[in-house]
């Protein structure tokens, strides 16, 4: 059976930049995160992957941002020095329009602020500016409730000290802000007592030697734990404070003894701290002990790892994350933790790393559960894989994807959930991605002159821990490897019984043996090498049969060889070639074998696709659209369809047969250096230079059911329209043409009005009274595309007769007033539609009103008069034909001058 052609593919996801600096936030159940890129705020549902919504910023960079515990506002503030409140969605499904602010307050600060936190009871809002000042803000109303000042520079961390739980202080509740800046000093403040009247600090706490970066408060008001770049956390015990302050408001007479918070222990950790945060114990661990014991505390720096640590002990409990193995080239500093977020909701800690990743991991597996990738930068190459298949041979195709970026780590992403993982290894950038055949083993070529070959990690280890480990490293070549290609067909005819099977070799120009899936990673022999091109070669594939070989190159031209591999007892395997694809008059940059016929299709900088008979090697058919270089290549539908990228940001769909483009899929804005199609066909990807990754998801059968349900639906309404012309109810037949959006109809249904009535016997002005009274009844919507029809039908003269009629009918019954304001009522409905409008959007809708209405009168003007001058001709040379008829009967040739001649 002939398999049916594809005509369309859809956007149906993408991966596009989530986080690229910046402050992040999540909300209380950990279910959605606020992240920024570049200028834009982004929310996101973190299980799917999906954008939410956009906030809309002030086109400068945001430095501190914070979601309240009740998730009702998201505070935000710029380099502006402005604050902006949003109200955050209830809603996951995601929002087409940008997100407007409920309140903005244009200077906030009088210098930047670059920490900021609400209160638990999402009333107040405290943030502290480079200035040393920090001010708290109702949240609702919109002003600063205090101002504190005094500190000794730019403000460094701020939290609320607001005790949940307490009865065991045997105190009223109360409210205080505590507060670190750089000049080491943490000073606490207390809201509605003292420091309201003085702006003093109720208490000053020294004992960091650098600047505190982490400040955090247990739940019942009792213990501070504080953190900073000197690598020390010092805890606090806050009671003598609160016993002060439940004194104070028992007696108020007499002075109160000064009592400072005392310092408990410090806590040295070895490495410079950017976020501390509390992790309170359970219930039942809280009932039966007191003090210290219950409490833990999570720290992170510049490791790259989260510590959770006991507080008494004050030792290392267990680490969540891995230390970097080895130092790449971006430096140690990439891989630093800039803030954690705690989320006791799901038991989870969150971690912001410098290198735009933010990690997810589980405190009751004390594993990785998530990790979302921030920025991909430039994708160069990507491929599906399918690791399930490792464990569980029935097990779905294509589940996952992996990236090759401007990056030394490979990005492997769940197709579901857009989970990822980084495979390290490689020690510069990564050109290029392969897999095999049943897509388990992933195979790697990069610039640091080296091959890997990745299997994934053995069913024995947790499933949270799911990724991709090295088993094999080829190493030899004096460049850098740009191209890499597995053979098609992991099993040889020894390996049938082998439970899980190893790719038996591969090219990067150089074959290699065959691998085991090991912990250390197998040094890899290469059997043959040798020089095919003149100049760099882009890109290779392997026959579907393992018999053949090409290569693209940089020369212009494709190579075939014929690959010789034995596998017994000895390994060995050598190529021939066969013959030479030349025709393309740039580079070639992809090159693909077709999967069910000896054909080969290369992709070249002369913007062609080239179709190549493998048996005299000569082009066959030749793909022309594509307005700059064609960097991809591959086959669909048992060959009778191609697709492909190129630079021009294009991703293009093509019949073979009659070399034709049927389709163009357009996400990109640089060029498409990635391809890969799924197993089934049903989905292509694509990945461009500008950070995006596109899912275009086959909806052939759909867009045919579609096109076939608005066919039946038109012949319906055709009958309709036909049957209401032929009962006179004219009304239903205008509102249906209109509806349909056929001017056509409408034409002839006023031209057969307007010439077979008779005016002058009829008191209607169109010359139907039915018609007249639709005209003048007509919605306002309906008019006005009723006037843009007749602004077309009055620029041909053949039908400038029934345009003339019908605008005079139009304005004859009509009053001005009425006209103008159908435009302004139809510029309003769009926008609503559209979701622009706004609560003062009537202003802005008689100013589009009005110019639209302009539009059509400034159409119709000259056009009428052109057709008033010729009607202005035709009269005056009719006189003078009836003073010719007129001569011609008794004036010219009277019977005188007929008696004068005889």
């Amino acid at each position: 059976m002939t398999a049916k052609l594809k005509t369309a593919f859809k956007n149906a996801r993408s991966i596009a930049p989530l986080y690229t600096s910046g402050p992040v936030a999540l909300t209380p159940d950990g279910l959605k995160i606020v992240t920024c890129v570049g200028e834009d705020i982004l929310y996101t549902e973190i299980a799917s992957g999906n954008r939410i919504c956009q906030f809309a910023g002030d086109t400068q960079s945001v430095t501190a941002l914070c979601i309240t515990p009740a998730s009702s506002h998201l505070l935000v503030f710029t380099s502006s020095l402005s604050l902006r409140v949003f109200q955050l969605p209830t809603s996951s499904s995601p929002a087409s329009k940008i997100v407007a602010p409920l309140r903005v307050i244009a200077r906030a600060h009088e210098a930047p602020v670059h920490v900021c936190t609400s209160d638990p009871t999402s009333a107040y809002l405290a943030s502290g500016s480079a200035d040393g000042v920090v001010k708290v803000w109702d949240i609702l109303r919109g002003y600063v409730t205090h101002v504190f000042k005094g500190h000794g520079g730019v403000v460094s961390a701020v939290t609320f000290n607001h005790p949940q739980d307490t009865s065991s202080l045997g105190q009223q509740q109360s409210m205080q802000l505590i507060t670190a800046s750089v000049d080491t000093r943490i000073r606490v403040f207390d809201l509605f007592g003292q420091s309201r009247a003085t702006g003093k600090a109720a208490a000053v706490l020294e004992g960091h030697v650098s600047v505190p970066r982490g400040l955090d408060v247990s739940p019942d008001g009792k213990w501070l734990v504080s953190g900073g770049r000197d690598s020390v956390v010092l805890i606090w015990d806050l009671s003598p404070l609160l016993h002060a302050k439940s004194s104070q408001d028992s007696n108020k007479k007499g002075k109160d003894k000064a009592v400072a918070p005392t310092l408990v222990k410090t806590i040295p950790v070895l490495e410079r701290i950017e976020a501390v945060r509390l992790i309170p114990a359970d219930q039942e661990a809280s009932s039966t002990a007191s003090g210290l014991s219950t409490l833990r505390f999570s720290t992170g720096g510049e490791s790259g790892v989260v510590k959770i640590w006991d507080a008494r002990e004050g030792s290392v409990l267990f680490t969540l994350g891995q230390v970097q193995s080895r130092a790449f080239d971006d430096s140690e500093e990439s891989r630093q933790i800039v803030d954690i977020i705690h989320v006791p909701s799901i038991s989870t800690i969150v971690s912001v790393h410098a290198d735009q990743n933010i990690l997810f991991h589980s405190l009751s597996t004390q594993s990785l559960s998530r990790q979302l990738v921030g920025f991909n930068d430039e994708i160069v190459d990507i491929t599906f894989l399918s690791p399930s298949l490792h464990t569980s041979p029935g097990a779905p195709l294509d589940t996952h994807l992996a990236l090759a970026t401007n990056s030394s780590l490979i990005r492997v992403y769940s197709r579901e959930s857009l989970d990822a993982r980084l495979l390290e290894g490689h020690t510069d950038i990564v050109l290029c991605l392969d897999k095999g055949s049943d897509g388990r083993f992933l195979v790697s070529g990069s610039k640091d002159r080296s091959a890997r070959i990745w299997a994934p990690i053995s069913s024995h280890k947790q499933i949270s821990d799911w990724g991709y480990h090295c088993i094999g490293v080829c190493e030899g070549h004096a460049e850098s490897v740009g191209a890499i290609a597995m053979s098609r067909n992991n099993l040889t005819s020894l390996e049938l019984s082998n439970e899980d099977p190893s790719p038996f070799f591969m090219f990067t120009g150089t074959p290699t043996t065959k691998s085991v899936d090991s912990d250390e990673p197998v040094r890899c022999k290469s059997l043959v090498t040798l020089k095919a091109h003149d100049k760099d070669i882009n890109s290779l594939d392997v026959a579907p049969n393992n018999r053949l070989l090409v290569s693209g190159s940089q020369d212009r031209t494709a190579k075939v060889y014929q690959i010789e591999f034995s596998s017994g007892k000895s390994v060995s395997g050598s190529l021939k070639l066969l013959g030479t694809c030349k025709g393309h008059k740039r580079g070639v940059w992809t090159v693909r074998f077709g999967r069910e016929e000896r054909v080969l299709a290369t992709g070249s900088g002369d913007k062609t696709v080239k179709l190549w008979n493998l048996d005299d090697f000569t082009c066959v058919k030749t793909f022309e659209g594509h307005t700059n270089s064609v960097l991809r290549v591959d086959f669909l539908n048992a060959g009778m369809q191609l697709v492909s990228s190129a630079s021009d940001g294009l991703v293009k769909l093509w019949n073979v047969r009659d070399e034709e483009c049927i389709a163009t899929m357009d996400n990109h804005e640089d060029k498409v250096w990635a391809l890969a199609v799924s197993t089934d066909e049903r989905t292509i990807v694509s990945g461009a230079a500008d950070s995006v990754v596109t899912f275009w998801e086959d909806c052939t059968e759909e867009e045919q059911k579609e096109k076939e349900k608005k066919r039946a639906d038109l012949v319906l309404k055709e009958q309709d329209f036909l049957n209401y012309v032929s009962i006179h109810d004219y009304r239903k037949a205008m509102q249906l043409a209109l509806a349909m959006e056929q001017p056509g109809r409408l034409l002839s249904l006023f031209k057969n009005v307007v010439t077979s009535s008779d005016f002058t016997a009829s008191n209607s002005v169109l010359g139907d009274s039915a018609i007249d009274e639709v005209l003048r009844t007509i919605a306002g919507s309906d008019l006005t595309k009723l006037l843009k029809y007749v602004r077309d039908w009055n620029a041909n003269a053949k039908t400038s007769f029934v345009a003339q009629s019908v605008l005079f009918a139009i304005l004859k019954l009509r009053p001005a007033d009425d006209v103008m304001k159908s435009f302004v009522d139809e510029v309003g409905m769009e926008a609503f539609e559209n979701g622009n409008g706004f609560s003062a959007s009537e202003s802005i809708s008689n100013v589009k009103g009005g110019t639209a209405l302009k539009d059509v009168i400034d159409s119709l003007i000259p056009y009428t008069e052109r057709h008033l001058s010729r009607m202005d001709r035709l009269l005056q040379e009719s006189y003078m034909v009836d003073f010719i008829l007129g001569e011609m009967d008794d004036g010219m040739f009277d019977g005188d001058d007929m008696d004068v001649d005889h």
